[in-house]
């Protein structure tokens, strides 16, 4: 996550969970520690996977105090492995004790997305499929999580201004689908894509017609989706979507469609165990 993204979007949420652990104060390590002292910490892998989020994990502790610092032996997308020293924390015992958890919860979410969106992508590996995630993610966690897929896959639209997505309620309240593609193009900037969602062949002919860019193929069955892809016929980009995990995308791999988007990219990943372990004084 590059500086200005961190500063200007994740800097205030990080802040936030950082206020929402502490109300007023940090009750035990204040008990516990009546003055300060310097002590050292290691962040330690429990299980196999991709790690990702360390910036953001750092930046849990610097916010408390800008002088407690990491040597990190790993980067964003390396693999890591059960039992894997990850990091030292070096700095202000308080700080590492107050921000451990915030810092640890940013960590383990975004390496559980990483490692998740990696498994599926590998399961595409060779069909020339690009696997792209979805808005699906939690509120207020958009930037980490859409962050995190990036580093196993590839982003979807970031968020209501970033693209027109003409899903089932706009294309009811425009009344049709070709009817809300017109408007949309009316409305739109010329150098945004119009994607559209689509649930029958019927309404795949007339967004093929009305000059949709993209086409989403929306819960639809696999022989259906072949009969809409062979309508198509590489007058727009395709994407298919509905309910695709794990467990069902490599049925979806001979279709022939350009995306894959899943939700569970970012609603379903389990976390990735990760702990802060060994703090001494030093």
């Amino acid at each position: 996550m590059n500086s200005v993204t961190m500063k200007l979007q994740a800097d205030p949420l990080i802040l936030q969970a950082l206020q929402e652990d502490i109300t007023g104060e940090d009750v035990t390590t204040n008990a516990i520690l009546p003055e300060d002292c310097q002590g050292e910490a290691e962040l330690l892998c429990k299980q196999d996977g991709i790690i990702a989020g360390l910036d953001v994990f750092a930046r849990a502790f610097t916010l408390l105090d800008d002088k407690v610092w990491f040597d990190f032996f790993v980067k964003d997308g390396d693999e890591v492995h059960k039992g894997q020293k990850l990091a030292k924390v070096v700095g202000s015992i308080r700080a590492i004790l107050s921000a451990e958890r915030v810092g640890l919860n940013y960590l383990q979410r975004m390496s559980g997305i990483a490692t998740y969106t990696h498994q599926v992508v590998s399961l595409l590996a060779g069909t020339g499929i690009t696997l792209v995630d979805t808005r699906k993610t939690t509120p207020n966690m958009r930037v980490f999580e859409k962050y995190a897929v990036t580093v196993g896959g590839k982003n979807h639209r970031y968020n209501l201004s970033d693209g027109v997505l003409l899903k089932d309620n706009h294309i009811s309240a425009a009344g049709g689908v070709a009817k809300a593609i017109a408007l949309a193009k009316a409305y739109a900037p010329f150098v945004r894509k119009i994607e559209v969602e689509t649930e029958t062949l019927d309404m795949v002919r007339e967004a093929v017609e009305a000059g949709a860019d993209i086409i989403m193929l929306d819960n639809m069955s696999h022989d259906m989706m072949r009969e809409a892809i062979a309508l198509i016929d590489g007058r727009a980009e395709t994407e298919c979507s509905g309910n695709v995990t794990k467990e069902n995308i490599a049925a979806l791999s001979d279709i022939g469609v350009d995306y894959i988007s899943s939700g569970a990219l970012t609603h379903s990943a389990p976390i990735l165990d990760l702990s802060l372990k060994h703090l001494h004084r030093i």
